[in-house]
C-alpha cells in the first residue's frame, strides 16, 4: 500500500511536469512583493498594448497578479514608442504587455511567460538574453497577452517603463537586443533548431564574449564557430554570417557582459535544465511512456485486489 501510494506521488509530479509547470528563469531569493511598493527601487510597473480594450487590460491585471492596482504605476505602449526606442512602425499593434518588478542587486532577472499559448515566438530565455543586452539587470518580469502575438513588442514596454521611471538604457543596445530577438527567432524558424537550442547558442557566444574579450571581427567569428561546433549546430553560410554581424556589433558597442556574466551562467543552466526536462534526450519520453504504462498496470492491480 505505501508502494502504491509512493508511486501515484511519483505519478502526480510527473503529471504536473508534462502539463507544464514552469520554473522562474532563476530563483531569486530576497526578491520584493509585487503587490508592495519599494521605497528604494520604486513601484511595481505595468505596462499595457496600447490595442487592448478595457476587458483585455482587466485580463491582462487578472493573469499578471495585480491585486493591488494602487501600488502600481500603468503605461501605455503604442507603435510611436516602437519607432522611438528599436526603429520600428510606428503603425504597429501592440497587444502583448509585461508587469515589471525591479529587484536588489544580485536578485538576478526572472522572465515568466504568464500566457505561453498566446506568445507564439519568443521564449523566456530569448527575452532575458534580448534584456540583458539592453542593459536591464535585477528584475522579475511577467509577459501576458490576451491575444496571439509574436510577443516582439513586450520588449518596448520594458524599455518605455525604464525610460518613464529614470532608467537610462542605451538605443543603440535596445535596437540592437531587438534586432537579437529577431535573429533568435529567424533561426528558429529556418534552420529547425528548437527554440532552447538557440538561446543555448547566444549565450554561450556571450560567455565567450565576456570571458575573451575580442578584439578584431575574426575573433568574433571564432568563438561563433567554436560555439557552433561546440553545440553541434550546423548553420547555413547566410545564418552563420548574420550571427557574426550581431556579435560584431555589440563588440562594436562594447557591451560589457562581464558585468552579466553570472545572469548569463544562471541563464545558461536554466536553459540546458529546461532542454533536459522537455525531453531533448532522446530516451526521456520513452522512459515517461514506460512509467505510465507500469503504473496504470499496477493501479489497475491494485484496484482488482481490493475487490478479490
Amino acid at each position: 500500500m505505501k508502494y502504491m501510494l509512493k508511486r501515484m506521488v511519483i505519478l502526480l509530479v510527473v503529471i504536473g511536469f508534462v502539463t507544464g509547470i514552469t520554473l522562474p528563469l532563476q530563483a531569486a531569493d530576497g526578491a520584493t512583493d509585487t503587490d508592495s511598493i519599494n521605497e528604494k527601487l520604486g513601484s511595481p510597473i505595468i505596462v499595457y498594448g496600447e490595442k487592448l480594450t478595457d476587458e483585455q487590460k482587466a485580463q491582462v491585471r487578472e493573469l499578471a497578479e495585480v491585486t493591488d492596482l494602487e501600488s502600481f504605476v500603468e503605461y501605455i505602449v503604442t507603435g510611436q514608442d516602437g519607432a522611438k526606442y528599436i526603429n520600428g512602425d510606428p503603425h504597429a499593434n501592440m497587444y502583448s504587455s509585461a508587469k515589471i518588478v525591479r529587484q536588489e542587486e544580485g536578485n538576478g532577472l526572472t522572465i515568466n511567460i504568464v500566457t505561453p499559448e498566446n506568445i507564439t515566438e519568443v521564449t523566456s530565455e530569448m527575452y532575458a538574453n534580448a534584456l540583458l543586452t539592453a542593459g536591464v539587470e535585477n528584475a522579475t518580469v511577467d509577459v501576458v497577452s490576451p491575444v496571439k502575438v509574436s510577443g516582439h513588442s513586450a520588449l518596448t514596454g520594458i524599455y518605455k517603463a525604464y525610460d518613464a521611471e529614470g532608467v537610462e538604457l542605451d538605443k543603440e543596445r535596445m535596437e540592437l537586443a531587438d534586432e537579437e530577438l529577431g535573429v533568435a527567432t529567424d533561426l528558429a524558424e529556418k534552420e529547425g533548431m528548437s527554440q532552447e537550442k538557440v538561446s543555448e547558442l547566444l549565450t554561450e557566444i556571450k560567455k565567450q564574449i565576456a570571458e575573451q574579450n575580442p578584439a578584431t571581427k575574426e575573433d568574433v567569428e571564432k568563438i561563433v564557430k567554436e560555439q557552433l561546433d561546440k553545440l553541434e549546430i550546423s548553420l547555413s553560410e547566410a545564418d552563420r554570417q548574420m550571427l557574426i554581424d550581431l556579435f560584431e556589433k555589440m563588440r562594436d558597442l562594447n557591451i560589457d557582459f562581464d558585468k552579466v556574466k553570472n545572469q548569463l551562467e544562471d541563464l545558461a543552466t536554466t536553459i540546458t535544465d529546461k532542454a533536459e526536462e522537455l525531453g531533448l534526450d532522446a530516451g526521456f519520453w520513452e522512459k515517461v511512456a514506460n512509467f505510465f504504462s507500469d503504473f496504470f498496470s499496477q493501479l489497475g492491480n491494485f484496484f482488482k485486489g481490493l475487490f478479490n
